[in-house]
């Protein structure tokens, strides 16, 4: 839920640049994981939510931070939040402020403040079969996600500060360690030199694309991959002239999430490419289509359409163990059977 707002942070040395009046366009999100029957009819879920989201933080739209609390830093803006909400469940609190920063605070009331850098460089993978298109020279523009428990700006921007010289405008092939530069091998890389000055830092997230990328927290490898598909639906579980029983549609935006060990040789857990292709038949029967008129499915809900696409793609994909999907920006639905899942990565 996004809203317009000024502060000043007072807490910071006098000549920090925000102890100055200033302002941003912050970005709050909520995950809980909701009762049966909570909402009003199945299906209507996250928009419920979301709608009480907006209850919350409508107060803060367009007005000065100080005079709601009285040092409104992201993390206390997420507690402030957390307090009002009202509701069970209630998994974790994100607010960002910028696209490049925020905070998570999480049910067992820890914080991990994050950031977002970007580097511009060239690869290639050498292991590839013949005909890979990775296997050609080409480029990315990757974005690196580090994130911690306490970090502050200060702290994360000096560390990445020697690799982004390394990085940028590099071929990466070239840099010391990275002779097989996979998304993988890029996020084990960053760790191992971030972590020695960052003992707190408790994820290293390589986006190689918008679509696809790598989590890493120092033992284990999660990647995902995202697709979007187009697609109309009418819900008749919906309340009597509810506008939910009329055909509409969503323009849905799906991750698949796989942890698996790497592949020493080809430096990969799965390879992004094979996800998609897996995936293809089963995004042929979403895409363009009703989804209340899709076989097998109950109900076209968020949480119906996630175990749909379970039960089908399980079998294909062993290591499969999330799915996300949203209905619409930032607002949807997750399904995970790893009970040791990481939290839910910052966008």
């Amino acid at each position: 839920m996004a809203f317009e707002a000024a502060r000043q942070l007072n807490h910071h040395a006098m000549d920090h640049r925000e102890r100055r009046l200033h302002g941003h366009s912050f970005l709050a999100r909520v995950r809980a994981e909701l009762p049966a029957n909570w909402a009003p009819f199945t299906g209507i879920e996250t928009e419920t939510l979301a709608e009480r989201l907006r209850e919350v933080v409508a107060p803060l739209d367009y007005t000065l931070l100080n005079e709601h609390l009285p040092t409104p830093t992201d993390e206390h803006l997420a507690r402030w939040i957390r307090a009002r909400l009202d509701l069970p469940g209630i998994e974790r609190v994100h607010v960002q402020s910028t696209r490049d920063r925020g905070v998570i605070l999480n049910k067992d009331d820890q914080v991990h403040g994050w950031r977002r850098f970007r580097f511009e460089a060239a690869h290639q993978l050498p292991n590839v079969s013949p005909g890979h298109p990775c296997g050609r020279m080409h480029g990315h523009g990757f974005e690196v996600i580090l994130r911690g428990a306490e970090s502050n700006d200060t702290q994360l921007e000096a560390a990445w500060a020697p690799l982004y010289q390394q990085l940028h405008l590099a071929c990466l092939n070239d840099v010391s360690g990275l002779e097989n530069p996979t998304s993988e091998r890029l996020a084990a890389w960053l760790w191992q030199r971030l972590q020695p000055a960052l003992p707190e830092l408790s994820r290293v997230t390589v986006y190689e694309t918008a679509t696809a990328g790598c989590h890493y927290d120092g033992s284990r490898y999660r990647i995902w991959k995202e697709r979007s598909f187009e697609s109309a639906l009418r819900l008749n579980g919906a309340s009597i002239g509810d506008l939910h029983r009329r055909l509409h549609g969503h323009s849905y935006t799906l991750r698949l999430y796989l942890t698996a060990p790497l592949d020493e040789i080809m430096g990969w857990t799965v390879d992004y490419g094979e996800v998609k292709a897996l995936f293809e038949p089963f995004y042929r029967q979403l895409d363009h289509h009703r989804l209340d008129e899709l076989t097998g499915l109950v109900e076209p809900t968020l949480a119906g359409l996630l175990h749909w696409i379970r039960e089908r793609m399980g079998a294909a994909l062993p290591s499969l163990d999330r799915i996300d999907l949203e209905q619409t920006p930032d607002c949807g639905a997750i399904l995970c059977w790893n009970r040791e899942e990481p939290a839910l990565p910052e966008q």
